[in-house]
């Protein structure tokens, strides 16, 4: 089973909080689930929009608020699933440097020439990237931790 890109690891663990809390009686044994979720690929190349905000990118004078960025976000994701050409988007909006591709090695593969550990990008980075498949399309939410610069679209390329 894939989950949606943009579920909030916070709503997953309390989902499964509340189901645990809720629960009275040892559940009856369940059926496996008609299909196991897929690995992720060895290796991928994406590439992405990041949205910062005021003080989230060093050596970028960016002025909008976090809310702002939030929404900005949203809006080129929406418009990026909807079919707009997502290298126009990038070279319009990205806090980053354009094109802003990136290919990456998954956790435990050596990275090819030219390529990132996964474990070297920031973690909602290859969060979202690795479960996507070639041309869609993804975000990560701006967190302290795992995405500290921002929000990430993220298209997979291949």
């Amino acid at each position: 089973m894939r989950l949606p890109i943009a579920l909030s690891f916070a709503f997953v663990a309390l989902a499964g909080a509340a189901v645990a809390a809720t629960q009275t009686a040892p559940a009856a044994p369940q059926a496996a689930a008609a299909k196991p979720a897929a690995a992720e690929p060895e290796r991928i190349k994406v590439q992405h929009i990041l949205i910062g905000f005021a003080g989230s990118v060093p050596g970028k004078e960016i002025t909008r608020t976090q809310e702002e960025a939030k929404t900005l976000a949203y809006e080129l994701l929406k418009r990026a699933r909807g079919g707009e050409d997502f290298g126009a988007l990038v070279k319009q909006y990205t806090d980053d440097s354009a094109p802003g591709i990136y290919a990456m090695a998954n956790r435990g593969v050596p990275p090819k020439p030219g390529e990132y550990q996964r474990t070297q990008m920031v973690a909602a980075f290859g969060d979202t990237g690795f479960p996507l498949n070639v041309g869609e399309v993804g975000i990560a939410d701006q967190h302290p931790q795992k995405s500290p610069y921002g929000w990430h679209i993220v298209k997979r390329v291949e």
